[in-house]
């Protein structure tokens, strides 16, 4: 029997998910299993429309032995367990002479916790909670939850979160679900025999392909207790994300809110000496909190470092206390210590981490209105990390429509602890770049215009030619409007603005969820909708009622953005540009994810406007300008004015 070959595979599953060969498909999965079949690793930039799912998919599971597939967001996880993996498997089936076996795998908390939902929630008597099935009255929004999800609890068969509908806000989900930290553990749980989460890891044992999120990819190089199953081959989708995502959990917070429960929970469970230590530790963090200003330390105060050391030392004890106890008077004690011990561990963790310092942290203050002050600590760079755990024992394949930044993947490649595409030596990750184009002509399909005329953004301040031209622009494409903005008061703004002005409808982020939003703005081609950073790589559209994709700015992090400065800087210390390593890197990828709303389709037409003319102008334009799709470019405002009116015209024509 011959074994089947990559285009006959990719041919059956392209054929079975109703999609179009590609030629840059073709071009992706023989890359991906080149460096599969060499143990090597691979960047892959495949652009919109590319097909890209398939194109690892299919080697993946030709493959043969475990592979983990990481992937950012909800949507793609979702797509790829619940459309692409099952139809793949169908077609490959025949050909394989076997059925690959895929599964989902989330981190503990995505999923229902039979002991918290039978048992209650181990609860802070000043927090003034209820037991949540009996004293919640069943008119209350989160009463009736959290009884939904108790009959919920009897259908289901994964527990997972993402399938309950509609969704219960994180309050009512916090009341049935643990962190890892306050597990009691499947062998001392009554209900470890039918807990999801241990039936989720079981599932993904038994699989060949994983599909996770990369916070789990992180926490599993990270914190060295291994999470996911053992695999060969670890893919990331949405790659662009990894750094961020990686960033985000290890990072440690500190605040007097999160302090305080910590000692309401363990108060009952260790002696009045020790309770005492650790809630003196506390108030005197909680004053010095209350004077912090808002920004990086780059050296800790001698007043907070006292009372840092003062809070480790007293959560130390707390531990030691807490694991030496034994009350049969508190109910369920068992819960309640675990959920103690979790409170008082991450402040002793966070704590010893920011007290002792470390030339590779970056220590901050963040202020908010509604929480107040709180610490922040987080890695300078993750490089490091993620050169020594991700790229070791293992084939890696990262992908996005965005790594190729600048013309080239080396800042992308940095970021990951990669050295210069090419480079070899001690510990160095060899790896290879490919770009596969994508399928769209972008020239003939679309605009980049930049409004050069334009006064350069400032930080404060109102814009008022740039309002101007975007009404313009807007009334010329007749609607059809997706609008980034820098800042959600800049959204809000413009989007209060061009009602005032306009007679079409403006949609706002967070006047409703970003699904009912999209849903409304694809309906109605005259709808606009305006939003920040977070839409840029959440909303697709194809078709006629997006064909205008407007950012307000270059989306730089923000001077005083404590860790991106401080990221900066020691670039710059180290001899590089750490402006260009760092904040245009930032922005390129943004208005690459950005500028990739436009095109989704084969029949897609518009224009991407950029209201900054320091696209044009600055130096560091043409950069940024090779980072985004290779759209038709121009600065002439009344020619852009024309195509728009053209065709917003051919889609009225077509009754679109």
């Amino acid at each position: 029997m011959t074994k089947p070959s990559l285009p006959e595979l990719l041919h059956a599953a392209v054929t079975a998910v109703g999609g179009t060969e590609r030629p840059g498909q073709v071009a992706m999965t023989e890359a991906v299993a080149g460096a599969i079949d060499d143990n090597a690793h691979l960047l892959v930039q495949a652009g919109t429309g590319t097909g890209k799912s398939l194109g690892y998919l299919v080697p993946a599971l030709a493959h043969g032995e475990r592979v983990v597939v990481a992937t950012a967001t909800l949507a793609l996880q979702r797509q790829l367990v619940e459309r692409d993996l099952p139809r793949t498997v169908e077609a490959l089936h025949p050909l394989l002479r076997r059925r690959p076996e895929f599964a989902m795998l989330k981190g503990r908390s995505n999923y229902l916790c039979l002991h918290r939902l039978h048992e209650g929630v181990p609860q802070d008597e000043e927090d003034g909670l209820f037991d949540q099935f009996e004293a919640a009255a069943p008119t209350s929004k989160l009463g009736k939850d959290l009884l939904r999800m108790r009959d919920w609890a009897d259908e289901t068969e994964t527990g997972d979160r993402d399938d309950l509908t509609p969704g219960v806000s994180d309050r009512a989900w916090g009341q049935v679900s643990v962190s890892s930290r306050e597990c009691l553990g499947a062998s001392k749980c009554a209900y470890g025999a039918e807990c999801f989460a241990e039936a989720a890891r079981e599932r993904a044992k038994l699989a060949d392909v994983v599909v996770t999120n990369h916070a789990l990819l992180a926490i599993d190089a990270i914190e060295g207790a291994p999470v996911l199953p053992p695999h060969e081959v670890l893919i990331v989708d949405e790659a662009h994300e990894l750094v961020s995502r990686v960033t985000g959990v290890a990072t440690g917070e500190l605040s007097p809110g999160q302090v305080n429960r910590a000692v309401r929970r363990a108060a009952k469970l260790v002696n009045e000496k020790v309770a005492d230590e650790l809630q003196t530790a506390a108030e005197s963090f909680e004053r010095l909190m209350e004077l912090a200003l808002p920004g990086r330390l780059e050296e800790v105060p001698e007043d907070l470092g006292y009372a840092l050391m003062a809070l480790r030392d007293a959560a130390r004890n707390v531990i030691s206390a807490i694991g030496s106890t034994r009350d049969k008077s508190v109910q369920d004690e068992d819960a309640v210590r675990k959920q103690a011990l979790a409170a008082v561990e991450s402040i002793h963790g966070v704590a010893e981490r920011i007290a002792n310092g470390s030339e590779y942290d970056v220590v901050w203050c963040e202020r908010h209105d509604r929480y107040g002050a709180s610490l922040r600590v987080a890695p300078l760079s993750v490089s490091g990390l993620l050169r020594e755990k991700l790229f070791t024992d293992r084939s890696v394949v990262l992908t996005s429509a965005t790594l190729k930044l600048g013309g080239d993947f080396n800042g992308v490649g940095a970021s990951l602890g990669l050295s210069p595409e090419g480079t070899e030596g001690e510990d160095v990750p060899v790896w290879k770049g490919l770009d596969v184009g994508s399928p769209f002509d972008y020239p003939k399909q679309g605009i980049l215009y930049v409004a050069r005329q334009l006064a350069t953004p400032g930080r404060q301040g109102s814009r008022g030619d740039m309002m101007d031209e975007l009404a313009e622009l807007v009334e010329a494409a007749g609607g059809r409007t997706l609008g980034l903005f820098s800042s959600m008061r800049a959204a809000k703004e413009a989007a209060e603005e061009l009602r005032g002005r306009l007679g079409m409808p403006i949609l706002l982020q967070g006047e409703e969820t970003l699904g009912e939003l999209i849903k409304s703005f694809a309906a109605d081609p005259r709808t606009c909708l305006f939003g920040t950073l977070s839409l840029w790589q959440g909303v697709d559209v194809p078709g006629p009622s997006c064909q205008l994709v407007v950012m307000d700015r270059i989306p730089f992090p923000r001077p005083d953005d404590p860790l991106m400065s401080a990221r900066q800087k020691a670039v710059e210390e180290a001899g590089g540009n750490g402006f260009m390593a760092v904040a245009a890197t930032h922005a390129a990828l943004l208005m690459a994810q950005g500028a990739g709303r436009l095109v989704r389709a084969m029949g897609d037409r518009g224009v991407v406007a950029v209201l900054d003319p320091r696209l044009a102008n600055a130096r560091y334009g043409s950069y940024l300008r090779a980072s985004l799709p290779d759209f038709w470019y121009t600065t002439d405002r009344n020619q852009v004015r024309r195509s728009l009116a053209a065709i917003n015209a051919a889609a009225e024509a077509e009754g679109k």
